[in-house]
């Protein structure tokens, strides 16, 4: 497995930061990253303004991206900010005044895998993992793939896109789990009903790591091909500091730690081994 390939580094400008439910959507002026974006990669930003030299960066999926404007490519990532126990870094972020400036590295990581031949997919998102599924499904959709969304959260504040997901793709099923909107549960929850109503080939994940191995699994059981996007900090997004390794299956069924932000964060659901995050197996190489 190979990291993508066209990153750079580039000065950029906060364009501005809206507000959305519970989610901040920021605006980033970024020339030369939006057009070498693809569905999957991310971005790493530099926070704490003249501060940044001492604090990590932070990363973001990219939710979307508009190649040309009236000062070159910009870059939009949403942000989740907690009401309490904010990471000081997204905090700042999230409050930046437009025409804050910030260094951004990307496009970086693994994108999706898109299918070679049009297939049912069905996209699965989670809160704010939904962002960078919308560019997904265009470029799905652009392959004749008939495309399914499954967005859920917490509560109806916490669902990112439901209106945009209805535009987008065939059919959204909506969950939270305070039962407010949609169905009660999770998107786990739904996912094996939706699986059989559409006989989907392919699942398509983004959202907390238990979500993401309980899709992976429901996906197997139903004879369909995961990939999860793995969201785990990664403090220089480019594979140098290994901080943000986590074991997989490889093809020769040998467990390796591999760099999330390099060789992912887009893993097959079923290569990852989901109860070994945040440790090292003994068997892994």
């Amino acid at each position: 497995m190979t990291g993508a390939t066209g990153a750079m580094s580039t000065p950029g400008q906060v364009l501005g930061v809206k507000r959305v439910a519970a989610f901040h959507v920021l605006s980033l002026l970024a020339p030369g990253i939006a057009e070498r974006f693809r569905p999957g990669t991310f971005v790493a930003l530099s926070v704490g303004g003249p501060m940044s030299e001492r604090l990590a960066r932070r990363t973001f999926p990219i939710h979307r991206t508009r190649p040309t404007g009236a000062h070159g490519g910009t870059v939009e990532v949403v942000l989740q900010v907690p009401d309490s126990g904010a990471d000081p870094g997204t905090l700042w972020l999230a409050t930046a005044p437009a025409g804050t400036r910030l260094d951004v590295l990307g496009p970086l990581g693994r994108p999706f895998a898109l299918p070679k031949e049009p297939v049912t997919c069905v996209l699965v998102g989670e809160e704010a993992g939904s962002a960078p599924l919308f560019t997904l499904a265009e470029r799905l959709r652009e392959r004749d793939c008939p495309v399914h969304m499954l967005i859920g959260g917490r509560s109806g504040q916490h669902l990112f896109g439901a209106l945009e997901a209805r535009r987008a793709t065939r059919g959204v099923t909506v969950t939270t789990e305070d039962g407010s909107v949609g169905i009660a549960g999770t998107v786990a929850d739904a996912l094996p009903d939706l699986l059989v109503r559409t006989a989907a080939e392919v699942v398509y994940a983004a959202g907390r790591h238990s979500t993401l191995h309980a899709v992976a699994a429901i996906a197997e059981q139903h004879g369909a091909w995961s990939q999860a996007l793995l969201d785990v900090a990664m403090p220089c997004g480019t594979g140098l500091c290994q901080a943000c390794v986590v074991p997989v299956v490889g093809e020769d069924g040998v467990t390796r730690m591999v760099r999330a932000c390099f060789e992912g964060p887009v893993f097959r659901g079923d290569r990852v081994r989901w109860d070994d995050l945040g440790a090292v197996p003994e068997d892994a190489r």
